[in-house]
């Protein structure tokens, strides 16, 4: 029996572009997420968990590494990131885990487009796999569904027939099978790529589209005809696609209807295998969707819309069930508060702060507010659209590095962020306790807020991270 049998595995699950609101635990009376909400009512709900950088590669790499974006360089999508930290996966290898990872990945192609050339879709072993060192079924990233593809050790694309999540989650499944018979724990990575677009009726099998063909879909309370000002390429709308607004949500919530039939399948798996107690299951998504809020869509800015997520752990018999959390947690902090649950070393370079005491209910010193770093445009080298903000229990300040542009919102009486309040005299002492914590934390990590081709030029050699942050 091996020695490291007494930690207990991991399965940490997580989809692309699923937002905190969309869910029916958090009160959306259109989602259908049955198997998601009996989750949150099995083990600890963190209902105040934000994107620190609600992008695909930003997030993954403050996911692995536990350091904010402006440590680990990815400014923006479509970096190769750099292997030289001490990442989640090795921690996890160095104590005896089988360290495995299904779905996409997003942190390999130098190249932006072409997603599915080989050269940008494979992963080779080795240091880029950041130390997930066993099992491999992934791809960097792309975002069609039906009969499509991942590697394993070699370039040859291994098809999935039918729609993607289904596979992955067989894939899953089959390697928990294995992973249950052998004497050392396990940790599990899932990612999954919906419900990301393009929503399209095609996108979803038919029968959860056909859930939600004949219902009404509001455009949000805070929609904008305009663009909002600060947004990229990939924020703004034309008339045509505001007019499809609807109908890319009705796609979305057929998507996560599927997604959650997916969870199901998995947490009965970990149930059959007698895996309940000595696994801890994590369900949460990598940053929300605007579908128009504000004068935007997709994601890569502070407001709830694409910053607010599912957070919720599971482990029976130790976390207790039904117990919310609003500890303000943050992309970084998931990987100490994870390895601190399973007993594990946290890396001394490590960003992050342990809130695992939040999952037992236990009184600790906690953040007081989240730090949330907008770097750029959403996948290429431009200026104009990086930002800095903090979100607390209550309140979310941000700045746009443009016009040095304050907001301030009022996330309890304001859900929908529609009064700015930075000039409100009643918020003068809330507005200058938030510009001075905001300092203090840029100042913290070596944040001099700098423009996106800033890390261009100084970061990166042909979409390469070369280098590391070096704290003054």
């Amino acid at each position: 029996m091996s020695l490291y049998k007494s930690h207990p595995n991991l399965i940490y699950v997580f989809a692309d572009q699923l937002r905190y609101q969309s869910c029916g635990y958090a009160g959306d009376t259109n989602a259908v997420t049955p198997n998601i909400d009996n989750l949150a009512t099995k083990g600890v709900n963190f209902c105040n968990a934000v994107s620190g950088s609600p992008m695909c590669a930003p997030y993954r790499a403050s996911l692995f590494t536990g350091k904010y974006s402006s440590s680990t360089g990815m400014a923006i999508n479509e970096l190769r990131m750099n292997p030289n930290h001490d990442c989640f996966g090795h921690v996890l290898h160095r104590n005896g885990y089988q360290t495995s990872y299904i779905g996409k990945w997003h942190l390999w192609a130098n190249q932006l487009g072409k997603h599915h050339d080989t050269q940008n879709s494979y992963i080779p072993p080795g240091p880029h796999r950041l130390g997930f060192d066993g099992e491999w079924s992934a791809y960097n990233f792309h975002h069609t569904y039906f009969d499509t593809y991942y590697h394993k050790d070699s370039p040859e694309r291994i098809i999935i027939k039918g729609y993607e999540p289904d596979g992955q989650t067989d894939l899953a499944i089959e390697y928990l099978e294995r992973a249950s018979k052998e004497d050392d724990p396990f940790a599990l990575f899932l990612s999954i790529g919906t419900p990301h677009d393009p929503w399209n009726e095609n996108n979803v099998p038919a029968e959860y589209y056909e859930m939600f063909s004949d219902i009404k879909l509001s455009l949000p309370p805070n929609y904008r005809d305009e663009n909002d000002p600060y947004g990229d390429t990939w924020a703004m709308m034309s008339d045509v696609e505001r007019n499809k607004i609807p109908e890319w949500m009705r796609v979305y919530y057929a998507m996560t209807t599927n997604l959650d039939w997916n969870i199901g399948r998995l947490l009965k798996a970990v149930e059959n295998l007698g895996l309940s107690n000595d696994t801890i299951f994590v369900f949460t998504s990598d940053h929300g969707e605007m579908f128009g809020a504000q004068g935007r869509k997709a994601k890569n800015i502070f407001y709830e819309e694409a910053v607010r997520i599912p957070f919720l752990i599971r482990w029976d018999n130790q976390i207790s069930n039904g117990h919310t959390s609003d500890v303000c947690l943050n992309t970084p902090d998931i990987m100490p508060t994870i390895l601190s649950l399973m007993d594990l070393p946290i890396p001394k370079d490590v960003e992050g702060v342990d809130l695992s005491p939040a999952a037992f209910d236990q009184s600790f010193d906690e953040p007081n507010a989240a730090f949330m770093q907008g770097m750029g445009c959403t996948a290429k080298w431009e200026d104009g659209h990086e930002w800095r903000a903090l979100r607390t229990k209550q309140h979310t300040y941000a700045m746009h590095r443009p016009d040095r542009c304050e907001k301030l919102f009022d996330n309890l009486t304001d859900p929908y962020q529609k009064n700015n309040l930075i000039d409100e005299p009643s918020a003068v002492a809330i507005r200058d306790e938030l510009r001075e914590m905001l300092k203090q934390r840029m100042n913290s990590l070596n944040d001099t807020f700098e423009a996106c081709t800033w890390y261009r030029d100084n970061w990166t050699e042909d979409r390469n991270i070369m280098r590391t942050a070096t704290l003054s």
